[in-house]
């Protein structure tokens, strides 16, 4: 199976396509869409829009595993980032790709084991498991690659039909 991991934002998406085969995991590609702060939020939204829709004609996934919405206290900054998501929702559903979505929690528990793991121990799992030589240097691509990850683990529970 092939995935297009995504942790959306507004200034930063993150992404990764990864393969899940025969328990392994292979990344084929990862980065991130960086938007400027100058531009109009709109041609931020298109230019997440289009990098997205990009990564799937050219990568063709089987599935989209996005994460959820998390935020503590900036409003402002969560309806950003809810915007920069639905500009990944429609690019999967205008390109007819299913979309999964997993709340930080869950995907905490399928990379780490532990639903309140903090960050390095998530990059630490998902270089040893995507047997990265590093972790990435923005926490937005790792964050794709674990949310990718968590897919993977979470489809192969499901198609098996255990809850």
């Amino acid at each position: 199976m092939k995935i297009l991991g995504i942790d959306p934002g507004f200034a930063i998406t993150g992404y990764s396509v990864i393969t899940y085969e025969g328990n392994k995991f292979k990344l084929i590609e990862s980065g991130a869409v960086n938007t400027s702060k100058d531009m109009p939020f709109e041609d931020r939204l298109a230019c997440i829009y289009d990098k997205v829709t990009d990564l799937i004609k050219e990568y063709s996934p089987d599935y989209i595993s996005v994460e959820e919405l998390f935020f503590n206290n900036n409003v402002t900054t969560a309806i950003g980032v809810a915007q920069g998501r639905g500009a990944v929702l429609i690019a999967a559903s205008k390109n007819k790709v299913p979309i999964f979505e997993y709340t930080p929690l869950q995907v905490k528990q399928a990379v780490v084991g532990y639903g309140r793991a903090d960050k390095k121990q998530v990059s630490q799992m998902v270089k040893a498991i995507l047997n990265l030589d590093a972790v990435p240097k923005l926490d937005d691509i790792t964050d794709s690659m674990a949310v990718g990850i968590c897919h993977a683990h979470s489809y192969n529970v499901l198609s098996r039909g255990l809850k």
